[in-house]
């Protein structure tokens, strides 16, 4: 009798013309690394990330160039303000696209936000004045709402091995493009005193100095854009009166086996899964979005202050760089962190779990912003290794700490609701990023005036309050705050 009833509970059913249901039926034959889908989604995440920091190496220069700011002590408010458009715009809209995800599927909301991007990435480049920055800037984030959906989408497309690896995935793109885009931004802008012998002073790129990087990520864009198209939807799409009695019978019996088996089994019956409002009493998924939101605060004030810091003159504490050389900078980080996430992060989040991990890196990121203003005293090669250094081991330990806290945040929820609690992540996160730019940049203006205070002179004060942001989120990684749903 217990042979009868063993077959029936291992046989799975799928919804003919289910988009959902094909997929999972391809992760049952999939066999060794899914190296196709990581591609798809390192190269989405790719083309989003991009614009959101490229502009920070010129935003100083950008700024001065719309004469808006009347002293250059100023300069660092303005840039705070064009920072934070993006992630404002964001905020307003996270939670909209990620129900429009659960509603009609990851790839159309994917597809919209890499064509914002083509848009309104370009526009931003070819800003003639302070308001139309801020405006287009605003309008890039308000329509490119896919890393919602695409941390939804990376946690339903692998097998069940891979989601460390899937996740992981998203957050190497994420911090790789946000060093990689300011980069370019550091290499493209003003490419007519860069390259004179290439770039007129009469020519589009000469007369719009910034226009030339924004145009080369909104090409990728469009390229991410078309190959987009092909990407395999993963919500499942299933007419409930298309299947018989018998079907559903045989679905109920091979779902009972499963932790979701009473979502599942309420899907096909045709009735609204019972946990459908409650995300926000879903503590472990608002305690890791809490985590994540402060911890963005602390990553996007870094991304500005360092690029500020690095540019400004040596009399204010800085380094002096031009946009090149924090080009180079940022270029080796990336490089650094590619290496780390596709090779260390899945053992480290295996032997460790993704709460720890979180942690150690958290904790290890304390002392190492502290050196930053002592490493700005030295000089030569010696200031170029240890900041190159510096600046990986910081890009590494931040991209670790998100990616722990995307593993939490899918696990906390089920699939009809994944859209909609990235949508809330998103929206909270972009809140406190729209803060981190917007405070950074004052934070640099305030500290650039104070250098002979008896007590953290200058950049020292900037990183000593850095730390005291971080210091805050590693406590809250500790229970009863942070709390792992466990299926």
């Amino acid at each position: 009798m217990a042979d009868e009833r063993k077959e029936p509970l291992l046989k799975k059913d799928y919804y003919e013309n289910c988009p959902g249901c094909k997929v999972e039926q391809g992760k049952e034959t999939q066999s060794g690394l899914p190296i196709k889908e990581l591609v798809s989604i390192w190269v989405v995440v790719l083309c989003t990330a991009l614009p959101i920091s490229s502009l920070f190496p010129f935003i100083y220069f950008m700024i001065r160039d719309f004469h808006i700011a009347e002293r250059e002590e100023d300069i660092g408010y303005y840039a705070g303000y064009v920072g934070s458009s993006f992630m404002f715009g964001r905020a307003l809209t996270s939670v909209f696209w990620g129900i429009m995800a659960d509603r009609y599927g990851r790839k159309p909301v994917i597809i919209i936000g890499t064509c914002a991007v083509v848009v309104f990435n370009t526009l931003f480049g070819l800003s003639i004045n302070f308001w139309m920055a801020i405006t287009t800037r605003f309008l890039l984030g308000s329509l490119n709402g896919l890393l919602g959906p695409i941390k939804a989408y990376s946690s339903e497309v692998f097998r069940k091995e891979y989601h460390a690896l899937g996740q992981s995935t998203v957050s190497t793109a994420w911090g790789i493009g946000l060093i990689i885009g300011p980069a370019l931004g550091g290499f493209l802008a003003q490419p007519a005193e860069k390259f004179p012998s290439i770039f007129s002073k009469e020519s589009l790129f000469g007369r719009f100095p910034y226009f030339l990087p924004c145009l080369c990520i909104s090409v990728f864009a469009l390229v991410v854009t078309i190959a987009s198209l092909w990407l395999p939807e993963t919500l499942h799409m299933h007419n409930v009166h298309t299947k018989s009695h018998d079907d559903s019978y045989e679905a109920l019996e091979a779902a009972s086996c499963g932790p979701d088996a009473k979502e599942i089994a309420e899907d096909i019956e045709g009735r609204e899964p019972t946990s459908k409002g409650s995300l926000i009493k879903n503590w472990p998924l608002m305690s890791s979005i809490i985590v994540y939101c402060v911890f963005s605060l602390h990553d996007m004030a870094y991304t500005e202050i360092f690029s500020l810091w690095a540019v400004s003159p040596k009399k204010f504490g800085g380094l002096s760089y031009s946009t090149g050389d924090v080009g180079t900078v940022l270029a080796i980080s990336g490089f650094g962190l590619l290496v780390f996430q596709l090779s260390l992060y899945p053992l480290a989040e295996r032997i460790l779990g993704p709460i720890m991990v979180s942690r150690i890196a958290a904790a290890v990121s304390i002392p190492l912003l502290t050196s930053f203003p002592y490493i700005a005293m030295l000089s030569g090669f010696s200031l170029s290794l240890l900041l190159n250094c510096a600046s990986v081991m910081k890009n590494v330990l931040s991209v670790s700490i998100i990616t722990g806290l995307f593993i939490l945040q899918n696990k906390a929820v089920d699939q009809h609701q994944r859209g909609a609690a990235n949508g809330i992540a998103m929206t909270l996160m972009s809140l406190f990023k729209a803060a981190g730019p917007a405070g950074g940049g004052a934070l640099f203006s305030w500290a650039e005036k104070r250098q002979d205070a008896a007590f953290l002179p200058g950049s020292q004060m900037i990183f000593f309050i850095l730390n005291v942001i971080e210091a805050i989120a590693v406590l809250m990684t500790f229970k009863p705050f942070l709390v792992e749903r466990h299926e």
